[in-house]
């Protein structure tokens, strides 16, 4: 039995930008997207960067935050899914229309994705997922 404290979780980099904000965690990213931001194929070109300075030749996990609504262009997920090395994409909100919306994104990403309405529940299946992808 393990005694002490609890592992806290330190954010490697926060990124402000203006769709919103991009937290980089050691083997995984969690985004939180502005009210109203609309997520486009220019504006993924951002986050595809992020994700190549901290993850260039590591696997990782991404964690959507869906705290607001915003629109995401179905199309952003044909260039995230050219990276390789995301090995686990999930979706967190407790909104009807964001279960909605991802049934229609997971037909544009076609890799792992989960729907979550627990942030705690997302980031153990990320985990899990990154975990057993390195093993591989």
């Amino acid at each position: 039995m393990k005694v002490g404290r609890p592992k806290k979780t330190i954010i490697v980099r926060e990124y402000q930008l203006d769709i919103g904000k991009v937290q980089v965690f050691d083997d995984y990213m969690v985004s939180i997207f502005d009210e109203g931001s609309t997520i486009t194929k220019e504006r993924v070109f951002q986050i595809i960067g992020i994700m190549e300075i901290h993850f260039r030749n590591k696997n990782f996990g991404y964690i959507s935050l869906r705290k607001n609504s915003y629109a995401i262009d179905p199309m952003v997920y044909n260039q995230i899914r050219e990276i390789e090395n995301i090995k686990a994409f999930a979706v967190v909100s407790i909104k009807e229309i964001d279960m909605h919306n991802f049934n229609i994104e997971k037909l544009f990403y076609k890799k792992p994705m989960k729907f979550f309405i627990d942030q705690d529940n997302a980031l153990m299946w990320v985990k899990r997922r990154v975990r057993t992808s390195n093993t591989e």
